[in-house]
């Protein structure tokens, strides 16, 4: 009988299941980190705003040093004087001015009114054109010049992207490199008028 017991203990061990494993702490929720300025603008997919340059001619001059301990906040577009000037992304046309720096510019407020885009040393303006117009991705809102500060044998365009603060001001805001976000863009070969 001792043996029966026995056998009947070990086979009741055999068809109980095992013990269940401790659950594991749930795992911690993290908040996705907000995207960076860059990764927005990059959301934008701006076009090269020169007719014509494909991405793989853009050159990174943004923080490049400049005279006078200034940086470079913007990249510089080589392009031949007269070179149609495109509106990188869809917005309005915020303001039209001249100054000793930039010369002859064009500053632009996306559709999301978060990014300025700034066109700078134009030697003149599309046809037109004016403050509060809205502008399509593409259109032709100006000409590469060299006026302001920039060498004349050197035609091009200065375009920054500053990122709006909460006063929304078209003349503050942070400025972003523009380079990856132009760099990764489809370039627009015609310009539309």
């Amino acid at each position: 009988m001792a043996l029966f017991v026995l056998l009947h203990s070990s086979t009741d061990e055999l068809l109980r299941p095992p013990p269940a494993a401790p659950a594991s702490p749930p795992a911690a929720v993290t908040d996705p980190q907000p995207p960076t300025p860059g990764e927005l603008l990059a959301r934008r997919r701006l076009v090269v705003p020169v007719a014509g340059t494909p991405p793989a001619k853009l050159q990174d001059s943004f923080g490049a040093r400049r005279g006078m301990g200034r940086k470079h906040e913007a990249i510089d577009i080589m392009a031949p004087w007269g070179t149609p000037v495109l509106a990188a992304d869809d917005g309005r046309v915020e303001k039209i001015t001249s100054n000793r720096g930039g010369g002859l510019t064009i500053y632009q407020v996306d559709a999301s009114g978060r990014f300025v885009y700034y066109y700078a040393h134009l030697a003149g303006y599309a046809e037109g054109l004016k403050e509060g117009q809205p502008v399509r991705r593409g259109d032709v809102i100006g000409y590469v010049g060299a006026t302001g500060n920039a060498s004349r044998n050197a035609p091009h365009l200065h375009f920054a992207v500053l990122l709006l603060t909460t006063q929304k001001r078209w003349w503050g805001g942070e400025a972003i490199n523009p380079y990856p976000a132009l760099a990764q863009s489809a370039a627009v070969t015609t310009a539309r008028r």
